[in-house]
């Protein structure tokens, strides 16, 4: 298998213009690294594939080597279809972007602020919290059978109005309606 070195450079290349495009605040220019990394994905998977061969279909080749691997073509045809995917929802985001703002650029918010201006003090708090939760997990999560739950499950019993015809998993209960008492 003789690959040739100019598809691995553009590939490369492709590749880190790609991750760089995308690091940039404009959605615009998100939108231009991912088509590159796609198209980067693509090459990659044409690299991979090997040499050219017959159509892998039965009786199509002599032997099995003669043939193509479908592999690749069917994984490259796959990172078409969601290339294509994640560029839409990108131009339907670029679009409502611009419509409410007359901008594409990512703008930091106040949570992003607050991040970026914390200290070393408030992360060692953050973690001392982490570990209190990690030690009563059940305190903050567990509500099932306790007077404080946030849900009240209402059945038949609860309102005379009420009809319950929810399929029941229980096995005994389908024979018992059959008439059958086994």
């Amino acid at each position: 298998m003789n690959v040739s070195l100019v598809l691995i450079i553009v590939m490369a290349v492709l590749f880190a213009c790609g991750v760089y495009a995308m690091l940039e605040r404009s959605l615009t220019r998100v939108l231009i690294g991912f088509l590159l990394l796609g198209n980067a994905t693509n090459l990659l998977l044409l690299i991979v594939m090997g040499e050219p061969g017959v159509a892998p279909f039965f009786g199509a080749a002599a032997s099995v080597d003669d043939m193509s691997d479908p592999l690749p073509q069917a994984l490259t045809l796959t990172a078409i279809v969601i290339t294509f995917a994640v560029s839409a929802f990108l131009l339907a985001l670029i679009y409502r972007s611009w419509q409410l703002g007359q901008a594409d650029t990512v703008t930091d918010d106040e949570a992003d602020l607050e991040v970026r201006e914390r200290g070393p003090e408030d992360e060692e708090t953050m973690d001392e919290e982490t570990e209190i939760e990690a030690v009563d997990d059940d305190a903050t999560t567990d509500f099932v059978g306790t007077d404080t739950a946030p849900i009240t499950i209402l059945g038949t019993r609860d309102f005379a109005g009420l009809r319950d015809d929810a399929p029941v998993d229980q096995p005994d209960a389908g024979r018992r309606e059959n008439g059958d008492d086994a």
